[in-house]
C-alpha cells in the first residue's frame, strides 16, 4: 500500500511556482501540472535534485475535465493540504480568447474544483497580476459577476465577449480583476471548509518569460516601467515566494480572501508617480 502524504499541488511550471515550492512543498507529496512536458522535467528535475517528492501530470487549465483529472491523480497520494496556481499565458504569448479560457475561466474552474476537496486547514494561492489594477474601473455589478457567476457561465458575460475587448492586454487586465475578486469568492467558499485561499498580484518578475518580453515588442515599456518605480528594478521569484511563505503559513490563520500587490511600488507610480499616463 502506498503511503500517504499530504499532498502540493502545483499548476504552471514555470519559475514562480518553483520558488514556492521550495518554500512550502518539503515533506509533501508534489504534484506538478504543465501543459508543456518540456516545463514539467525541468521544473520537477530541478526540484528532485533537491530532494523534493515529486510526480507530474500534463494537464490543461482550460479544461475542467483536466483539472479534475489531476486532482484524482493527486489523491491517490493523501489529502490535498496546499494549491499553488502558477499558470497563465501573457498577453503577448496569446490570443485574447486563449487568455479568457486559460486565465479567468481555467483559474476559476481550478479554485472551484480544489475547493472540493481541500483538507481542513488547507490553504490556496493564486498567481495574479499587478494588471488588474491597471484597468479602469469596472461597475459593481461586472465585479459582482466575476466573483460571482457560476464558472460555465463565466465566458458568457457580455464584456468578456471579444468584440467588447480591445486587444490582449485588456483581456488579460479583465482575467487578473477576475482572479482578485474570483479569490474573494472562493475564501468564503473555501472558509466552510476550514480552509483559506489568497492571491498575490506580483508586478515585473524575472523569469525565462520576462526576458523574451523584456526582448519583445513591448520592452522599452516593461523597462520604462521597472525605472520608474520607487523600487527602480524588477523584482525576483523568490521575493514572492517570501510572501507565499507568509500567507500559506500558520501565522496567516486570519488571512483569507486578499489579494497582495507586489510591484516594486509600480501601481503607486502608475496612478501617482512618473508613470501616470498623461505625464
Amino acid at each position: 500500500m502506498m503511503q500517504q502524504k499530504d499532498v502540493m499541488l502545483v499548476v504552471g511550471a514555470g519559475q514562480l511556482s518553483l520558488a514556492i515550492t521550495r518554500r512550502l512543498g518539503y515533506g509533501q507529496k508534489i504534484i506538478l501540472g504543465d501543459r508543456s512536458t518540456e516545463n514539467l522535467e525541468l521544473i520537477s528535475g530541478v526540484l528532485q535534485d533537491a530532494g523534493y517528492d515529486v510526480a507530474t501530470f500534463q494537464m490543461d487549465l482550460s479544461s475542467r475535465q483536466s483539472i479534475k483529472a489531476m486532482i484524482a491523480f493527486a489523491q491517490k497520494f493523501g489529502q490535498i493540504k496546499m494549491l499553488v496556481n502558477g499558470a497563465g499565458v501573457s498577453p503577448s504569448q496569446a490570443s485574447i480568447e486563449k487568455i479568457l479560457a486559460v486565465d479567468l475561466y481555467g483559474t476559476a474552474v481550478l479554485l472551484e474544483e480544489v475547493r472540493q476537496v481541500i483538507a481542513p486547514g488547507g490553504v490556496g494561492v493564486v498567481i495574479s497580476s499587478q494588471s488588474g489594477y491597471r484597468m479602469p474601473a469596472l461597475t459593481p455589478h461586472q465585479d459582482r459577476q466575476l466573483a460571482m457567476a457560476p464558472t460555465e457561465k463565466l465566458l458568457d458575460l457580455d464584456f468578456l465577449q471579444v468584440n467588447n475587448i480591445k486587444d490582449s492586454l485588456y483581456a488579460y487586465q479583465l482575467a487578473k480583476r477576475c482572479n482578485e475578486k474570483r479569490t474573494m469568492y472562493e475564501a468564503v467558499k473555501w472558509g466552510e471548509r476550514q480552509a483559506r485561499v489568497n492571491a498575490i498580484a506580483p508586478g515585473i518578475i524575472v523569469t525565462p518569460l520576462a526576458r523574451d518580453e523584456f526582448n519583445g515588442k513591448r520592452g522599452a515599456f516593461y523597462k520604462n516601467m521597472f525605472a520608474k518605480s520607487p523600487a527602480g528594478r524588477p523584482g525576483t521569484a523568490d521575493e514572492v515566494a517570501d510572501v507565499a511563505e507568509l500567507i500559506m503559513s500558520q501565522r496567516a490563520h486570519y488571512i483569507s480572501g486578499a489579494t497582495f500587490l507586489i510591484d516594486g511600488g509600480a501601481t503607486a507610480s502608475y496612478y501617482y508617480g512618473p508613470l501616470q499616463p498623461n505625464e
